[in-house]
């Protein structure tokens, strides 16, 4: 039998070949799939949350990028995304607090959750 964290980790591989040649819906599929085996699998909320920004598909993006930050909330590349995606989706305020909580991780603090 197959273990989760294999079927999860060859799901994540799949998804992220398919980002690389830009068949981004398929890749949002497979990432969707990650996630349900593992709920608390960070490198899939985040890569979801990316691939959803590149379909426009910004309140779910928002979503899975928050859900990335909530899981590891000293990432700074989860900070940055999370404010892009923000942007993207015209909220300035909450893409400006974003921004400093990846400003305060680039020089070397803490966020607290």
């Amino acid at each position: 039998m197959i273990s989760p964290n294999t079927e999860r980790d060859a799901l994540y591989d799949d998804a992220s070949g398919h980002v690389a040649v830009g068949e981004l819906d398929e890749a949002v599929k497979l990432y969707r799939r990650c996630i349900g085996i593992d709920p608390s699998y960070f490198d899939g909320w985040h890569a979801l949350g990316m691939a959803l920004m590149k379909t426009g598909e910004m309140k779910e993006a928002i979503g899975a990028g928050m859900m990335a930050t909530t899981l590891q909330p000293n990432d700074l590349l989860a900070w940055t995304a999370l404010s892009q995606m923000y942007v993207k989706n015209g909220q300035i305020a909450e893409a400006e607090d974003a921004k400093g909580k990846a400003r305060i991780l680039s020089l070397g603090g803490k966020v607290l959750k």
